[in-house]
C-alpha cells in the first residue's frame, strides 16, 4: 500500500490536462466510485489497526493533494477556454425581433380621437354594465317605447324599474356627461357596446362606437353639417363630400343620416358603394330638448347637436375590408397589415 501511495502522489503531481474533459477523466480515474484512490481507501478498511494507524495520514494527503489538483487543472482550463473563446462586439446590432402592431379598430379610434381634439373637443368614457335609465329613458325611450326593439339588448339583471344591462351605445356617456359637466359642453365618447345581434359579415353582437356631443347658446343645423364635413374630409381627404338624408332617432330632432363620397371610386359607382358613389358613416341630429331638459339643462336656452359612428364600419370604408368578423378573430395574417407610420 505504501508503493502504491507513492506512485499516486507521484501521478498526481505530474498530472497535466488541456481541456475540462481530460480533467473529468482524470477525476474518474482517480477520485471516482471505481477510482485508484477510492479502492485504496476500501482496502483500507480491512486492515489492521497497526497499518491504519501507518496509512491513514497518508491516504489522506494522497485524496486531498488529488482533490487539489483536479480543482487546479479545472480552473486553467476554464480561463483558457474563455481567453481562446471569440470576443463579443458590443458595438454590433442586436438580434432582431418582430414586434406586434396595434389593432385596425384602436388606430381608426386614436384618429377620430386626434381630429376631434383639434375641433376643440374633450373624451368622456363611462361604464359598460348601464341601468336602463342613462342608456333609454334619459334619451327619450320611454317603457314600452317602439324605438327600443330598434336596439335587441343584453339585460344583466331584471325585475325592478331600472334594471342593469350592457350598454347598447355610448349615448349613456353623453347622458352623464350632461349630468356632470358645466356648460357649454363639447365631448365625444369612443367605446365598446353589445347588441343581441346574429354575427354576420356585416353585423357582430360587439362593436365599438365614437359618439359627439356639443351644447352651447344658439348651436344650429348648421354648425352640425359643418362639424360632420370637417370631420369626413379630416378623415377621407381633402375632396370628400357629405350628403345628409332625413332619418329618425328618439333623442334627436331633426335626425339625420350621412354619407361620404366614395374614396373608391371618386363617386362614380364601384362594388363597394354599391354603385351609389356614396358611404353611410353616421347618425346625427339635434338634441331632442327633452333630452336636455331631463339631465338638468334649460332647453330654452341652450341647444346642441350629437353625432355617432361605428368604429368597424369606419374602418372597412377605410381599408376596404369586406368582412367584420376579420377584426374579432385575432388573425395575425390579418392584424400584421395594420401598422401606422411610427411602426413601419
Amino acid at each position: 500500500m505504501k508503493e502504491a501511495i507513492e506512485q499516486l502522489l507521484a501521478q498526481v503531481a505530474s498530472l497535466k490536462a488541456t481541456n475540462a474533459k481530460e480533467v473529468e477523466e482524470a477525476r474518474v480515474r482517480l477520485l471516482g466510485k471505481k477510482g485508484e484512490i477510492t479502492k485504496l481507501f476500501e482496502e483500507f478498511r480491512s486492515c489492521g489497526p497497526e497499518l491504519k494507524r501507518e496509512f491513514g495520514k497518508k491516504l489522506n494527503e494522497l485524496k486531498q493533494a488529488a482533490t487539489a489538483k483536479i480543482d487546479e487543472l479545472k480552473n486553467m482550463t476554464e480561463a483558457t477556454s474563455v481567453a481562446d473563446s471569440p470576443k463579443q462586439d458590443l458595438s454590433m446590432p442586436g438580434t432582431p425581433f418582430a414586434l406586434g402592431s396595434r389593432h385596425p379598430v384602436s388606430i381608426v379610434r386614436q384618429e377620430i380621437v386626434d381630429i376631434f381634439r383639434k375641433f376643440g373637443y374633450d373624451v368622456a368614457e363611462g361604464p359598460e354594465i348601464e341601468d336602463d335609465y342613462h342608456v333609454f329613458e334619459a334619451l327619450n325611450f320611454p317603457p314600452n317605447h317602439p324605438a327600443r326593439d330598434m336596439q335587441d339588448t343584453f339585460f344583466v339583471s331584471t325585475g325592478h324599474p331600472n334594471p342593469l344591462l350592457l350598454r347598447t351605445h355610448t349615448s349613456s356617456v353623453q347622458v352623464r356627461s350632461m349630468e356632470t359637466m358645466k356648460l357649454p359642453i363639447r365631448v365625444i365618447c369612443p367605446g365598446r357596446v353589445f347588441r343581441n345581434e346574429a354575427i354576420s359579415a356585416r353585423a357582430h353582437c360587439i362593436f365599438h362606437q365614437v359618439e359627439g356631443l356639443y351644447i352651447d347658446e344658439n348651436v344650429t343645423f348648421a354648425d352640425l353639417k359643418q362639424a360632420i364635413l370637417l370631420f369626413a374630409r379630416e378623415m377621407f381627404g381633402p375632396d370628400t363630400a357629405i350628403r345628409m338624408r332625413p332619418s329618425y332617432f328618439p333623442f334627436t330632432e331633426p335626425s339625420s343620416e350621412v354619407d361620404v363620397s366614395c374614396n373608391i371610386c371618386h363617386g362614380k359607382g364601384c362594388n363597394i358603394c354599391k354603385g351609389t358613389g356614396w358611404l353611410e358613416i353616421l347618425g346625427c341630429g339635434m338634441v331632442d330638448p327633452n333630452v336636455l331638459e331631463a339631465s338638468g339643462i334649460d332647453s330654452k336656452k341652450y341647444s346642441g347637436f350629437a353625432f355617432g359612428m361605428g368604429l368597424e364600419r369606419i374602418a372597412m370604408l377605410k381599408w376596404q375590408v369586406n368582412d367584420l368578423r376579420h377584426y374579432f378573430e385575432n388573425d395575425l395574417r390579418f392584424l400584421s397589415q395594420f401598422k401606422t407610420a411610427t411602426e413601419v
